[in-house]
């Protein structure tokens, strides 16, 4: 992957926190993302507009915004038996391209007027399988490597739905999304592994202290 490659941004989507009910429950969410037509101020904290439920787990300065590739939605329209719209997986940015398996943690892209850089891997939780009614949809998207990632805003901007993510710097370690996401998921004990990827200062703090801990443990 070499400076200047570009994705399509298709599509840009937001939403509000939603009261819904879980397994008995009440469950608050913001996971229901609608898209926009019009361009929009993405700033350290997210983009205009877009709320989250849970702070802890979601937004914040690390997971500024959410990114998916539409290349995965076929595969899901076969797992879950319909056409699924832009922002399906509470995505903020629905793109063409960007597989895991060639996006590097830390790697900075242009998106409008704003910079940004990869942070850490999605990890889908129970309000997808809420999102869908389908209780392991969580854990299919982490086993596929499909999750998607989060991006951390370094210079404030404006995007618009057509814009490209153009690629301006590729970090040098070059730890793919689908490498931490092996790392963290299935070869737990990769002690090496893990060091490789927590040298990596571009990776967002809670996946930081989650690898630190589990390294202290082997």
């Amino acid at each position: 992957m070499e400076e200047n490659t570009a994705y399509s941004l298709l599509s840009i989507n937001i939403g509000n926190v939603k009261s819904s009910t879980y397994k008995g429950k009440e469950a608050k969410s913001g996971i229901v993302k609608s898209a926009i037509t019009h361009a929009v101020a993405l700033a350290e904290l997210g983009l205009a507009g877009d709320e989250q439920a849970d702070l802890v787990n979601h937004g914040g300065k690390d997971k500024s915004v959410c990114v998916y590739s539409a290349d995965h939605y076929p595969h899901w329209e076969n797992v879950l038996g319909r056409k699924l719209p832009h922002g399906t997986f509470g995505e903020n940015f629905t793109v063409r391209g960007m597989s895991e398996r060639d996006i590097h943690i830390g790697d900075v892209y242009q998106v409008g007027t704003a910079a940004v850089q990869v942070s850490q891997p999605r990890q889908p939780c129970w309000k997808l399988a809420m999102r869908w009614g389908l209780d392991e949809l969580p854990l299919l998207v982490t086993e596929s490597g499909a999750t998607g990632f989060y991006l951390r805003v370094l210079e404030n901007g404006v995007a618009a739905n057509g814009d490209e993510l153009r690629l301006m710097q590729t970090h040098p370690a070059r730890i793919t999304v689908e490498e931490a996401n092996r790392l963290m998921h299935k070869d737990k004990e990769d002690a090496e592994g893990i060091r490789r990827l927590l040298a990596v200062k571009e990776l967002s703090a809670s996946w930081v202290n989650t690898l630190t801990k589990r390294l202290d443990r082997l």
